[in-house]
């Protein structure tokens, strides 16, 4: 597992050490329950980057609103640089619930607006508890919503790598499954297009980079990161992992006809 590592021109005030050393021995002594009290600009988040650093695991950090878990998602990225800190908040930019005006007799549809930024930052989240340990998670408390079997997820995830043989439509098939989709003009996130023997698949959790499968008969022959939007590549790699488009991920045992 790669080390929490703290990157920070401040130093411990000899109070904040006090109180860092005495809850991270309540973590490791089994301490459900310890309370951090501090006026606004005394350190706090400064203090829990310390705490992180020194327990070693995987954090969530949850806030009662979406201004707070921005603010702090961008503290902790400039404190753990080098960490997977990822921002995991509701994507409803505008949520409309059903409703029914008996006065008038007023039927009003649901109606909601997804952000699709956040929507990819969530899916992001996720891949990153699923890849690596050193993970942070600022949320709010729209974490606490389910969504679907993280085991189904979790085993949805394909695996590509050169000299692996499976055969074009068979990858093609494994992305639909996972509710990616094909569309060869308008490449977006959650997409992939068909040229030939040459699939390129834009993950629905990244931003900047797409993964293209060269294929040779059943073989895949080559695997290259380039940039979706520009078309640009940016090295070989030797394997990338594809996970599912979308949080809700049915395990075909479940389904019934």
């Amino acid at each position: 597992m790669k080390k929490f590592k703290v990157v920070s021109p401040y130093k411990s005030s000899p109070d904040q050490i006090k109180v860092i050393d005495s809850l991270v021995n309540g973590i490791n002594t089994g301490k459900r329950l310890q309370t951090l009290m501090g006026v606004t600009g005394s350190g706090k988040t400064y203090s829990m980057a310390k705490i992180i650093e020194s327990v070693n695991k995987p954090a969530l950090v949850l806030t009662h609103n979406k201004t707070l878990a921005a603010q702090l998602f961008r503290e902790f990225s400039e404190f753990f640089p080098d960490n997977a800190v990822e921002y995991f908040v509701s994507y409803y930019d505008y949520y409309q619930p059903e409703a029914y005006v008996v006065s008038s007799d007023l039927y009003i549809e649901k109606d909601a607006s997804i952000n699709d930024e956040i929507d990819r930052l969530r899916l992001k989240a996720t891949s990153s508890l699923l890849e690596r340990k050193d993970v942070i998670v600022v949320s709010s408390v729209s974490c606490i919503y389910g969504l679907g079997k993280p085991e189904n997820f979790e085993k949805s995830h394909i695996v590509i790598k050169p000299g692996q043989e499976v055969g074009r439509d068979t990858l093609l098939r494994k992305l639909i499954a996972i509710q990616y989709e094909r569309n060869d003009i308008a490449f977006t996130r959650g997409m992939f297009k068909v040229k030939g023997d040459i699939v390129d698949i834009y993950p629905a959790y990244l931003k900047q980079e797409a993964f293209r499968v060269e294929f040779f008969g059943d073989e895949i022959e080559r695997l290259t990161v380039f940039n979706p939007v520009s078309g640009e590549v940016l090295h070989e790699t030797d394997a990338c992992v594809i996970f599912p488009a979308k949080h809700f991920i049915a395990d075909p045992d479940d389904k019934t006809s």
